[in-house]
């Protein structure tokens, strides 16, 4: 089965952005405003040497271990009126885009983020001055991938679109009522799922300065309002997350290094009971089954085309189909909800897909019951499996 990765990514990415846009939110209190507010972000940072083509292995035989990024970002904040403004005063979300740099743009690329965020208050220091939190998730477009006659070097990026995640904290002064400045430390991953080969990434930690212009200052007292605000209570509950998903994914044969020019498909599941136990916590167990067309391949092989390609045989449909049970730690905020997993096969075939699987997926409310799913799953905690795009919907909720 071939198909164009690049295309399906940008297509359900297109999608995850038209939404958060939009601010759907089953909550959302209408005649309610939000808090807006413009950000700007510096980031220098420093490139981690995981691949040979980092430490030097490229055209100018020099190390490449500097990034920047410069970033302007939207972002709201529900009304402290609100319901979802009283449950969560602090929490911001919006959309941002980046122009990146990591001073190699011939075989590296100079590539543009666009990604969605979610930032809020860990601890109140003093009265202008909060300890927060804020993760970025998107996609970063206009790489220069791995080509062995035009970048041959590059063995470490496989694609021109890839996925940018960043996790950040910060020190934020609340300078004056429309005004904030941000300073702290970030980690960013790009990578782009499995879906073309190589999959080495590029891995960046430093710092990050940012000024904030808030609108709406008539609002911008949360933080002294918020101990004596009436907080809504969140029953606690146990509801059910049935979640469909599909992605491609490249193969590459170990034993010949071979990489299969072809991609595959894969399509699965997830029953997901989940109880909730306060306003930010969701736990329980999920029943997990998946079908990936490239499993076994490699015990399959065919022989060779007249242009030296492997063939190969269709593996039977038990090879390929997998489920196991995973236990499920969800952190929910508006909008937004972050499930990490770590779960057992029981039906497999073959030792290669067997054992411990982990699974770390963001879910975006489109209604009060629907929700985008957005996930990546590893095996062993280590080796890359596939990305997980599809929808879910919440039952008793």
């Amino acid at each position: 089965m071939r198909t164009n990765n690049n295309k399906l990514l940008l297509i359900s990415l297109s999608i995850f952005f038209t939404f958060i846009a939009k601010g759907q939110t089953s909550d959302s209190i209408p005649n309610k405003r939000p808090i807006h507010q413009v950000e700007f972000d510096i980031a220098p940072g420093y490139i981690f040497l995981s691949n040979d083509f980092y430490k030097g292995n490229n055209l100018k035989k020099e190390k490449i271990d500097k990034s920047l990024s410069l970033h302007l970002k939207y972002a709201f904040q529900f009304n402290p009126n609100s319901y979802l403004g009283k449950l969560y005063p602090h929490t911001y979300q919006g959309v941002g885009i980046a122009y990146n740099t990591f001073y190699n743009s011939n075989e590296v690329g100079n590539p543009i983020a666009l990604y969605v965020f979610q930032g809020s208050r860990i601890k109140q220091l003093s009265q202008h001055l909060s300890f927060d939190y804020e993760w970025n998730f998107g996609a970063s477009f206009g790489w220069k991938p791995y080509d062995e006659n035009k970048n041959e070097y590059n063995t470490s990026i496989g694609s021109r679109i890839n996925a940018y995640i960043n996790l950040g904290f910060f020190l934020n002064w609340q300078m004056t009522s429309q005004w904030k400045l941000a300073a702290g430390v970030t980690a960013t991953h790009y990578s782009n799922g499995n879906t073309h080969y190589p999959n080495g990434g590029l891995n960046t930690t430093g710092m990050r300065i940012g000024v904030t212009r808030l609108f709406d200052a008539r609002y911008n007292k949360i933080s002294m309002q918020h101990e004596t605000m009436r907080i809504p209570l969140v029953k606690p509950h146990l509801s059910y997350d049935i979640i469909i998903y599909g992605a491609t994914r490249s193969k590459g044969i170990v034993d010949e290094h071979y990489i299969v020019p072809s991609s595959f498909g894969i399509v699965g599941f997830n029953i997901n009971p989940l109880y909730r136990f306060n306003k930010y916590l969701k736990a329980g167990l999920s029943l997990d089954g998946q079908y990936d067309e490239s499993a076994h391949i490699e015990n399959h092989i065919a022989g060779k085309n007249e242009n030296g390609d492997m063939r190969f045989y269709r593996p039977p449909f038990i090879e390929r189909i997998e489920a196991g049970l995973s236990l499920r730690g969800e952190f929910v905020m508006p909008i937004f909800s972050i499930n990490i997993g770590i779960g057992h096969n029981i039906l497999y075939k073959g030792s290669g897909y067997g054992g411990f699987y982990q699974v770390v997926a963001l879910k975006t409310s489109i209604t009060r019951n629907l929700f985008l799913h957005v996930g990546y799953q590893l095996s062993k905690f280590h080796d890359p499996k596939n990305l997980m795009l599809g929808f879910g919907y919440r039952l008793n909720n």
